[in-house]
């Protein structure tokens, strides 16, 4: 049973790592918090998945990753994403 659920958080950590700005590390905090595939993230809010991770982790978590999950958030929501919206440091706070 232990391979299927390392071939599932594979799976989920590849699916994951196809937005822009997400590579494995970040992939892995996502499926830590329950979102399995860039679908799993329509509708999410990227402030409450940031302060469910610091809270998962036990630790502050650096704020960069917000912006990451703003981003991913918006690429999973968008049907035809804007290439300027997809690069991650555009989602710092006082922006969109």
């Amino acid at each position: 049973m232990r391979a299927a659920t390392l071939t599932g958080k594979k799976r989920a950590v590849a699916d994951l790592a196809r937005i822009p700005g997400v590579g494995p590390s970040i992939a892995s905090d996502l499926y830590l918090l329950g979102v399995q595939e860039v679908a799993g993230l329509r509708g999410r809010s990227p402030e409450a998945l940031y302060s469910e991770l610091c809270r998962e982790t036990g630790r502050h978590v650096d704020r960069c990753v917000l912006y990451v999950f703003r981003c991913a958030v918006y690429f999973a929501s968008e049907p035809k994403p804007h290439p300027e919206m997809l690069k991650w440091w555009n989602w710092k706070d006082g922006r969109p």
